[in-house]
């Protein structure tokens, strides 16, 4: 069998048609070069891989998979260890369908409730959504398929994804955007990173060099693969020298031709294309293979994900766990009909599906608990709404407890669109105000796969669950919730605001003109909310348990001159096994940066038996404490006092201690541009300037505070030239070469 030939020395042709699709879902096949197809399927909570017609929306069937919690609800785990089990499983049936990369995870930070597409992301967090991400791809690598890591980057709404410029400024970039790619790609090493339909300041992502070959391969260390979203790459050429490698799906050979002419033209480097074809063998070095997967164990697996996913918000008088005496009224729809993931491209065709009313009526078959169920609206909004209410609410009076399963449909929110609210249809509303008012006691589980709002209705039930998107065995498991099979461990990954219109995004989102400007800056999700002391209804972190946990003795200290440890003794002091999530959070007004009032730095979920206690010991490190400084192109640690906090939840701190920091002294070269207050500021060439600037102005020995504050904003520049030929040359030149120093 001969050697294949090194790929770099296939005509060009050949080489320009590896680096597009072979079709909608396969690459090229090179023989004499040993390079396969290689399949690329959606993920990521579940294989999508399609067989037969194939389309980027969903619309067509795909084969059996088990539809895991999407992102959103994984979020709420606040567990790697999730996101890790269920990327594993993934791994296994990717590499059981022939797939060799798997399409996800998607890391977008949250930056408006109304993103249609914020069922498929973590948090509105970057440190929460690195961690889970960075579990999942370590973990279905493991396996075998490679992992797409996305949309690189600012993809955070759905309103004019393909085209609407994200303008953001580097800082917010850096802190708030990036980070979560950041983790994934240094701690994780994904195969692939794709790149998002939009433009970053201008510049479509599929052709940002700054993005994809500075920051992503430079700074970070990445060495796979870059693929297009389907459909993103505007420029093939620009986007090869930007540093995207593979164009999917197929261009219909528009874009292979375009790179070989731009070859022969001298536009574009033959080594430009070898580069992307070098990347391409690699990635075609991962395995496929075809076989079973257990589906058994993978649904298992999924309801046991499902359970630690969701919240328990309210839980006004122990309205919950049920303990399946008296009657029970199922009501709504979603118990019969479960909304289990989001719509558009991500839809996975589960290997089975759970039914909330089937689970809860065999739990309640334990205790000899009657149920009677009744729908009480349509998914679609039909008519005879006050039929199916009036019969709701007659059931639920008979009853001594109430379950109202409510929330979003497909039509409300899904990939492709972004919602114009944050309510609940208002025949839901109705329904669970006149349900309340009748039953005992009312407990609601919502679903949906972006934030609801629980104002008009919140008062009036007894217990709210909020249970996302669950997966294919979500409703097995809010029947373990309900009674207490299983106890809620879920913290919210997002806040829920009062209202819309305190969201830090109203006025900018989702922009207009092509631009939509991230105006905010980092002041996103809880971190404007708590820094502006402006209340939500739950903030994030919030979530409650059936049993109690106390937060004993906190120590904090420092390990470096930028880095600490800290711990803190977590109890169970209640009466049931349950998990508790350890935030650490950093607060401090050091630097000359404004900051949020306090970030998510660490985190860890403890398991407890009833009576047990552990001392949790996490690591802070030199980014914990840094900012982004743009002047100086780093990341900086200012030196002084830091706030180390633990909290239930971003808004309430129960213990914390302050930390001393050395950091380090920002020194930045001085120019004629730089102000006069920064001049001030150096530790040698401040007291010159003053004292030249005294000898100037009359030959006063100081200059009294008000000038020197009414003159601090200037620019050397504009005072040299106010000053005139006052200034001896050699005393300027002495100045200036203090102040290349730094200060």
């Amino acid at each position: 069998m001969p050697q294949p030939v090194d790929p770099c020395s296939l005509p060009l042709e050949k080489k320009a048609a590896l680096l597009s699709g072979r079709d909608f879902w396969s690459t090229e096949e090179v023989e004499e070069a040993g390079i396969p197809s290689i399949v690329l399927t959606d993920g990521p909570h579940g294989v999508r891989m399609q067989t037969g017609g194939s389309d980027h929306l969903g619309i067509n069937d795909s084969v059996p998979a088990t539809c895991f919690p999407p992102a959103v609800a994984v979020g709420s785990s606040w567990n790697p260890d999730v996101a890790a089990r269920i990327g594993a499983a993934i791994g296994r049936e990717g590499r059981a369908l022939g797939v060799s990369v798997v399409l996800g995870p998607g890391v977008n930070i949250k930056r408006s409730p109304l993103c249609g597409r914020n069922f498929e992301y973590y948090s509105e967090d970057p440190l929460l959504s690195g961690v889970l991400g960075a579990a999942h791809v370590r973990a279905m690598q493991e396996e075998g398929p490679g992992a797409s890591v996305k949309h690189f980057a600012a993809n955070n709404q759905e309103t004019d994804r393909m085209r609407v410029s994200a303008d953001v400024d580097e800082r917010t970039l850096r802190e708030i955007y990036l980070p979560a790619f950041e983790r994934v790609v240094k701690e994780a090493d994904p195969a692939t990173v794709m790149c998002s339909y939009n433009r970053i300041n201008g510049v479509h992502a599929s052709q940002n060099r700054w993005l994809l070959t500075e920051v992503l391969r430079e700074e970070w260390g990445f060495g796979g693969l870059v693929v297009s979203d389907w459909g993103a790459v505007v420029d093939r050429v620009a986007a090869l020298e930007a540093g995207l490698d593979l164009e999917m799906p197929a261009s219909g050979g528009a874009g292979d031709r375009r790179v070989v002419e731009a070859v022969r033209a001298g536009e574009l480097g033959e080594e430009v294309v070898d580069r992307s074809v070098r990347r391409i063998a690699a990635l075609a070095e991962l395995p496929k293979e075809e076989g079973e997967f257990d589906a058994e164990a993978h649904h298992r697996l999924a309801r046991e994900a499902a359970a630690e996913c969701a919240v328990l918000l309210r839980n006004e008088n122990a309205a919950l766990p049920l303990d399946g005496s008296g009657r029970l009224a199922v009501i709504g729809v979603f118990a019969e009909a479960p909304r289990y993931q989001g719509a558009g491209s991500s839809r996975v065709n589960p290997t089975r599906l759970d039914s909330a009313l089937e689970a809860v009526r065999e739990a309640a078959a334990e205790y000899g608990q009657e149920v009677v169920y009744e729908p009480g609206f349509t998914l679609d909004g039909s008519g005879g709404a006050e039929e199916l209410r009036r019969a709701a609410v007659e059931a639920a009076a008979g009853a001594d407890t109430a379950v109202v399963f409510a929330g979003l449909g497909d039509e409300q929110e899904s990939e492709g669109f972004d919602r114009d609210h944050i309510d609940l249809p208002a025949e839901q509303v109705e329904l669970i105000r006149a349900v309340a008012a009748a039953a005992p006691r009312t407990v609601v589980v919502l679903s949906n796969g972006g934030v609801v709002s629980l104002e008009g209705w919140h008062d009036e039930v007894d217990a709210i669950l909020e249970g996302w998107l669950l997966g294919q065995a979500g409703g097995s498991a809010l029947a373990d919730l309900l009674y207490g099979r299983a106890n809620p461990s879920g913290r919210l990954a997002e806040s829920i605001p009062l209202r819309l219109e305190d969201n830090p995004s109203y006025i900018n989102f989702p922009g207009e003109a092509g631009h939509v400007r991230h105006g905010e800056g980092v002041m996103v999700g809880y971190r404007y909310y708590e820094t502006v002391k402006r209340a939500v209804r739950y903030p994030f972190g919030h979530g409650l348990s059936y049993t109690a946990f106390e937060t004993g003795e906190l120590e904090v200290e420092a390990t470096g001159p930028d880095t600490a440890r800290v711990r803190v003794t977590v109890a169970n002091t209640g009466q049931r096994a349950g998990a508790h999530v350890v935030q650490v959070y950093v607060s401090t007004a050091a630097g000359p940066v404004r900051r949020p009032v306090r970030e998510l730095r660490a985190f860890a979920k403890v398991a407890l038996e009833p009576g047990e206690s552990r001392r949790v010991e996490l690591e802070l490190d030199r980014r914990a404490f840094a900012y982004y400084d743009v002047e100086a192109s780093r990341w900086v640690v200012a030196p002084g006092e830091y706030l180390v906090q633990v909290g239930e939840s971003a808004a309430v701190v129960v213990a914390e201690q302050v930390l001393v920091l050395e950091g380090e002294e920002r020194r930045l070269p001085l120019t004629v541009d730089s102000t006069l207050g920064e001049w001030f500021a150096h530790p040698e060439a401040g007291s010159v300037l003053v004292e030249m600037m005294g000898s100037l102005l009359g030959g006063q020995a100081e200059l009294g505070e008000e000038m020197l504050m009414m003159v601090s904003s200037m620019p050397m520049r504009q005072a040299l030239a106010f000053a005139g030929d006052a200034v001896p040359q050699a005393e300027l030149d002495r100045i200036l070469a203090l102040g290349r120093g730094g200060a």
